[in-house]
């Protein structure tokens, strides 16, 4: 699972990102990865996203032309990206993780 914290200015809000993946000896195509956001806006201008993984593989976050470095289990970062208003796409750059499902969309109003 790869938690996602943000934080504009006073407004904190929480990203939370999850990666289910099925059982060890099972193939990586049978694997589920995905972010689940808990909130899915913010307003726009600079945005702190504090990013866990807390999942069993290596994933980062790219959002709005940056990314995390990549980390291991149990490994954070700190992402800060200025956003304009308007929705943003976020993905995994981590081998095919965008394709399996580690993608989305985040709105800034």
């Amino acid at each position: 699972m790869l938690r996602l914290k943000l934080s504009t200015g006073v407004i904190l809000a929480a990203l939370v990102a999850v990666l289910a993946v099925t059982p060890m000896a099972v193939a990586r195509k049978h694997a589920e990865f995905k972010f689940v956001l808990s909130k899915k806006t913010a307003r726009h201008g600079v945005v702190i996203f504090k990013v866990t993984n807390k999942g069993h593989t290596a994933h980062d976050f790219k959002i709005a032309g940056k990314k995390t470095a990549k980390l291991g289990p149990g490994k954070s970062a700190t992402l800060k990206v200025t956003l304009t208003k308007g929705p943003h796409k976020y993905i995994c750059t981590i081998d095919s993780h965008a394709a399996l499902g580690m993608k989305g969309t985040f709105k800034s109003t």
